[in-house]
């Protein structure tokens, strides 16, 4: 392998990224778009008719959207753990047909009974998806890679709700009645079977880890596991003696865990429009054609916002204002919609507030930077915040009352009031970690504290460096906040 540094080693390093940037970032990607599309389906459905076919009432509506994180925010962390374990280009891509599949087969509910069972089911293997790939892309890219990659996948969401509205549009219009079948039924039909479709291309599309992808030569997997040993001071790997209810154990103990969860709850609070956005475009006064057409601009300057803003976050090492600065912009938003009822006032508050999700593609890349070592740690935290996380999308699920309607000004008062305590979350963690970088440079001791000897002398054998070389390049770790 060529060492650190040189012409050799940096053109093998490009050819490594260009490999793994053509073939991982579009899977996951479009995987991403599916994946909120099938999951939002529901919303979308609603404005053809879904709840007068279903008999649902305005509470039960709510349960159908809420009941999808009583099985997805579980599921995260015990799925996060095995993952470890498991070749993710075959339990993502099973995972990715199971969902589509669940998906297709709400289009044939009758009742409520059916419906509410369907989320429940489409839950599980939902959960294995985002975090599961955040672990994965740790697993490749160093931690000042991380951000724009990760927001590229992150980009998927947001053109999930362009994109899906725009496809939804379509369906909607066409195909009522064809072959005798409402057309929110057609909708679960046609997007299942493209996400069926996609999940069996993403088992060969998707990498495994750096020890055991098939489609890379011996030698790019060993540059692969360098770049991240170099990246952290040690290898990037568990001891044998790290079992999975380790790795949880060490992330629940840690207080950055605790207060990242918490955050992340509130983060969801507040941007739980999200779930009920071709609704909120609805009460703009539009037929529903145009309305879903409105929702698609919002998430397009959102999408390319998220990729500048992480672009940006990778270039400086900065995370707190690249997270929370769009918080602020959702809470301006917010306040536009609140005193005023003007289509355009209500509409230029809506790109506000969709812009507020390039902050929410950061925080699990913050996560993965803050707690790196070991994998079986970073593993169970990613899953943790995500998973506990979600909790705040639940419980938004009731915060936007069909009797607040149309302008939700209690809605978006607990919205408001959520970010506004994310964001003192975030500073909190933001200063832990600056007295933390401010700890390790008075005493560059202090930086082997925390230094596994196995993972050290692994990186060393890696990087064909000596064992007190190694821990010589430990010394320069350091915290992004």
């Amino acid at each position: 392998m060529p060492e650190m540094g040189t012409e050799e080693r940096k053109i093998a390093e490009r050819k490594l990224l260009r490999k793994l940037d053509t073939r991982v970032l579009p899977t996951i990607f479009v995987i991403y778009i599916m994946n909120y599309i099938d999951r939002n389906g529901v919303t979308t459905a609603r404005l053809k008719g879904l709840e007068k076919d279903l008999g649902l009432s305005g509470v039960q509506y709510a349960t159908v959207i809420a009941i999808l994180y009583v099985s997805y925010c579980p599921a995260q962390i015990p799925s996060n753990m095995l993952s470890r374990h498991i070749r993710p280009s075959l339990y993502i891509g099973t995972c990715v047909v199971l969902w589509g599949l669940t998906s297709l087969l709400t289009g044939v509910t009758h009742n409520v009974s059916g419906i509410l069972a369907c989320r429940v089911f489409i839950g599980f293997p939902e959960a294995a998806f985002y975090p599961g790939a955040i672990y994965l892309l740790s697993r490749w890219y160093t931690k000042k890679e991380l951000a724009f990659r990760s927001a590229i996948l992150y980009a998927g969401l947001l053109i999930s709700n362009a994109f899906g509205a725009l496809l939804a549009a379509g369906i909607l219009a066409r195909m009522e009645g064809k072959r005798g079948i409402r057309a929110w039924r057609w909708l679960f039909f046609i997007e299942g079977a493209i996400t069926i479709f996609i999940g069996f291309q993403t088992m060969w599309l998707l990498p495994d880890y750096p020890h055991n992808t098939r489609w890379m030569s011996p030698q790019e997997r060993r540059l692969a596991q360098a770049r991240l040993s170099e990246d952290a001071g040690e290898a990037d790997q568990d001891n044998a003696g790290t079992s999975l209810f380790a790795g949880l154990v060490l992330a629940m103990k840690d207080v950055k865990v605790q207060l990242f969860s918490l955050m992340t709850i509130s983060q969801l609070l507040g941007l739980s429009f999200v779930q009920f956005f071709p609704t909120l475009t609805q009460t703009l006064g539009f037929n529903t054609t145009i309305s879903l057409l409105l929702a698609a601009p919002p998430w397009i300057v959102a999408s390319v916002v998220t990729c500048l803003n992480a672009w940006h976050a990778d270039r400086t090492g900065e995370r707190f204002f690249h997270i929370a600065g769009w918080w602020w912009g959702v809470i301006l938003g917010f306040i536009i919609a609140l005193s005023t009822s003007s289509i355009a006032g209500r509409y230029v508050a809506m790109f506000l507030m969709a812009c507020g999700y390039a902050g929410f593609s950061m925080t699990l890349v913050w996560v993965s930077n803050a707690i790196q070592r070991p994998p079986a740690k970073r593993a169970a935290a990613i899953a943790l915040v995500n998973g506990l996380g979600n909790l705040g999308n639940l419980m938004g699920s009731y915060t936007w009352k069909v009797e607040w309607s149309p302008l939700y000004h209690p809605s978006m008062a607990i919205s408001l009031a959520a970010l506004v305590f994310s964001s003192l979350l975030a500073l909190v963690i933001r200063q832990m970690l600056v007295r933390e970088n401010k700890r390790l440079d008075a005493d560059e001791r202090a930086a082997l504290e925390g230094a596994d000897r196995t993972r050290v002398e692994e990186a060393a054998r890696l990087e064909g460096l000596t064992f007190e070389q190694a821990m010589e390049r430990r010394k320069g770790y350091r915290y992004l906040y």
